[in-house]
């Protein structure tokens, strides 16, 4: 049976001009469109909301919130203007841009909830998450170190996030990929990060608000890919090309059934986890055989933490240690990075030699990650 909803779909990105011109030409598609855009300004704490349809900006508003946060953001303004709008009947599909570097799942998560049936948002379906990303300066924009900070885009006072954390994040969590520009390498690096169960548009002129409302959101898709196990494998250079010019990019997917060591692992980190690439996956180590890792890295930051118990986190999944990196370069530089990279990740494992005893020799003594993971699960 038809779905005769308003649809309800989610604009993200790291760029607020590019954003705005997506949405500006989403307004401008269908006359049974309306887009809303919210921006948070955190010196004072306010948000402003902007409506637009085609035949201009419907409402401009400023609003003082209790907490300046996306999630404020959501729940004290978006929940509220979105029923608003669909019970008025005027238009068949609704658009909603976040904040820009904003994630996308926290908010799909609660909107999804609010849309069933019985609840406030219930008269719309939430359709597909986009991202809007500029091939142009991707690589800067997911490879170097750039904080939101820096270029005007935290969302809140102490907001830390690199803008290549912020975009991978966004490209990783999409149902639709939409780019402009024309750069190889650019290309072949958000087709290396984007979810393999994405789709993706080329051109913002080929972008339209059927496209966008063409699947229903799927929380659990989204949630399976911004889980560590679901980073994607390794792709083969030159797979990737989508245009013309010299691509760049490289992937390479480091795994083995066996965990790391934690001396050497510290030894490691600074080898395996920085420089100009994304690395993300998921690691156990020696001395907390229960414990599923994480590895988070983007920018030149490393996030490492325990996410809990193998059995709670990834039920069926045996311990392994598995990491995908993503970065840019020459042939040479490539094969170097590569190179660097397998040689530490190797040196951190632990040895067959030391595994022999089953852990015995890994019971008690000091816990030299603790400061990053916290206690050991017992």
């Amino acid at each position: 049976m038809s779905d005769y909803r308003t649809s309800l779909s989610v604009l993200v990105g790291v760029d607020p001009v590019l954003r705005d011109s997506t949405l500006t030409g989403l307004a401008f598609d269908a006359p049974s469109t309306v887009t809303v855009k919210h921006d948070l300004h955190v010196a004072d704490g306010t948000l402003r909301r902007v409506v637009v349809d085609v035949t201009g900006v419907v409402e401009d508003e400023t609003i003082p919130l209790e907490h300046a946060c996306v999630s404020c953001c959501v729940r004290e303004d978006a929940v509220p203007t979105l029923a608003r709008l669909a019970a008025t009947g005027r238009w068949t599909d609704i658009v909603l841009a976040l904040p820009v570097t904003a994630e996308p799942l926290p908010v799909t998560r609660g909107l999804a909830a609010w849309c069933r049936p019985g609840e406030e948002l219930a008269a719309l379906h939430l359709t597909s998450t986009a991202v809007v990303v500029d091939i142009d300066t991707a690589e800067l924009d997911l490879l170097a170190d750039d904080w939101c900070a820096e270029r005007g885009l935290a969302l809140t006072d102490d907001d830390e996030r690199g803008v290549g954390e912020a975009l991978v994040t966004q490209l990783e969590q999409a149902d639709l990929v939409v780019t402009t520009g024309d750069d190889a390498t650019g290309s072949g690096l958000v087709e290396r990060l984007r979810a393999a169960d994405s789709r993706r548009v080329d051109g913002l002129h080929a972008l339209s608000v059927d496209q966008l409302a063409a699947s229903a959101h799927r929380t659990e898709d989204a949630e399976r890919r911004a889980h560590p196990l679901g980073a994607r494998g390794a792709l083969l250079p030159g797979s990737v090309g989508r245009t013309a010019g010299v691509d760049r990019s490289w992937s390479l997917e480091l795994s083995s059934p066996r965990p790391f060591h934690p001396d050497r692992l510290l030894e490691q980190v600074e080898a395996l986890g920085t420089g100009e690439m994304r690395a993300r996956g998921a690691f156990w180590v020696a001395n907390r055989p229960d414990s599923l890792c994480l590895w988070d890295g983007a920018g030149g930051q490393l996030c490492i933490a325990d996410l809990g118990t193998w059995d709670e986190v990834a039920a069926g999944h045996e311990p392994h240690t598995r990491i995908v990196v993503v970065g840019a370069g020459t042939i040479a530089e490539g094969e170097s990075a590569r190179a660097r990279l397998t040689a530490a990740f190797r040196a951190a494992l632990a040895t067959d030699e030391e595994l022999a005893d089953g852990g015995l020799a890994w019971l008690g003594g000091e816990d030299v990650l603790a400061p990053w993971l916290g206690l050991r699960h017992v």
